[in-house]
């Protein structure tokens, strides 16, 4: 029984974009532009791999500026009964492959029958494998790099897209909560990652991954460390609800945390909240960066402290790409580009101590029209373990 079809994006939009980049035809494959092209969909069977038999998994979308009509879909022949439910909105869905190198040949012949194979067409060379790049290659004359305009198409997020960003964090920092409040002194370092996991995804959340640190260590990594009664927890993690990132971390303590603790907590607050004072539509990203940097520059603890700010959304780093190398390997190329309404942002401030502990808080907020709104916002002082 046919369902509610999946809607087109804002395509008057991506028309403008292309044609600000010079691009005549879209050919997108990696996972989360598909999805966002597609409406939201992402095919359940290849959410966790893309490998299968000697090949892997490769949607396509194929767009024209300006020309909807000759939008197609190229897919995995499974996907044949996702669009007897819920059909895509592309004209042409061509569901006949298995694996990379036959999608490229579809998308191929898609493209020769408009007669386009010699137009500026984009794509996403970090996420095209070779086989399929050497198909396309032979029969297209003007592939070009899409990849700045796609992450520009996904920068300012709908009305949808920011309530599934909002649910992502209200259930990863439910679960916090939850996980920090069941762990137990002699607890191991997997075991509550496992406890985090099981909380994740019974609120429905597709668990991606938890970095831990207990006591004084600043390994975030799982293992057999258990926790001792009056050392800290810290617990970042990501998951997702269809498709959309939650990334947050928060502090627990094993019994009550004294006075140093408080005041190390207040003191990556004061960088966290210097940062938040500056998230306003036309505000720029490297007032917002300056401003946490002059609190933490000032503080007690300055030289274990870090601050780090980027974009969020269908992947954990996305526009605005807003700090050089720090940590993640790009460049800060939106720092002095005013914010806009609708982009969400992940703010974090890091204080490895040498004797008390990695302590974090990582947010998420995103732009409004008057100022910004903070996802997910339990749990941000010390939470109480083993209660």
């Amino acid at each position: 029984m046919t369902d509610t079809p999946r809607t087109a994006p804002d395509l008057a939009r991506i028309d403008r974009l292309m044609e600000a980049a010079g691009l005549d035809a879209l050919l997108v494959t990696s996972k989360h532009n598909v999805q966002y092209l597609l409406g939201g969909y992402r095919f359940i069977f290849f959410v966790a791999m893309d490998a299968i038999g000697h090949s892997r998994y490769l949607p396509i979308v194929i767009y024209l500026r300006g020309a909807p009509e000759k939008a197609a879909y190229v897919g995995n022949r499974m996907e044949g009964g996702e669009h007897a439910v819920h059909p895509f909105w592309t004209p042409t869905v061509k569901l006949q492959c298995w694996g990379s190198k036959d999608a490229a040949e579809a998308a191929l012949d898609h493209l020769r029958a408009l007669g386009v194979t010699g137009a500026r067409i984009g794509f996403e060379p970090g996420f095209l494998p070779m086989d399929a790049h050497a198909v396309l290659a032979a029969g297209l004359s003007g592939l070009t790099d899409a990849t700045a305009m796609l992450e520009e198409m996904r920068a300012i997020k709908t009305p949808e897209e920011l309530s599934l960003l909002r649910t992502a964090s209200e259930k990863i920092t439910e679960a916090m909560g939850a996980t920090i409040a069941a762990a137990r002194e002699g607890w191991t370092k997997a075991q509550i990652i496992e406890e985090l996991r099981r909380q994740e995804t019974g609120l429905g959340l597709h668990f991606d991954y938890c970095l831990l640190t207990l006591g004084a260590s600043h390994n975030r990594a799982a293992s057999g460390q258990i926790w001792r009664e009056g050392e800290i927890l810290s617990i970042d993690s990501g998951g997702n609800w269809h498709g959309y990132i939650g990334d947050l971390c928060r502090m627990g303590v094993l019994g009550e945390p004294d006075a140093e603790l408080e005041d190390l907590l207040a003191e990556v607050e004061s960088v966290q909240q210097a940062a938040f004072a500056h998230l306003r539509p036309g505000a720029r990203g490297a007032e917002m960066i300056a401003a946490a940097e002059a609190v933490l520059k000032a503080g007690p603890n300055a030289a274990c402290n870090d601050f780090f700010a980027h974009g969020m959304g269908l992947i954990s780093h996305e526009t605005p790409f807003l700090m050089t190398n720090h940590p993640v390997a790009y460049e800060g190329i939106h720092a002095d580009r005013p914010l806009e309404p609708g982009m969400v942002l992940s703010v974090e401030t890091t204080m490895q101590h040498p004797r008390r502990g990695f302590i974090k808080l990582e947010d998420t907020l995103a732009i409004t029209a008057t100022g910004y709104e903070m996802f997910g916002t339990t749990g941000r002082g010390w939470n109480r373990g083993g209660r």
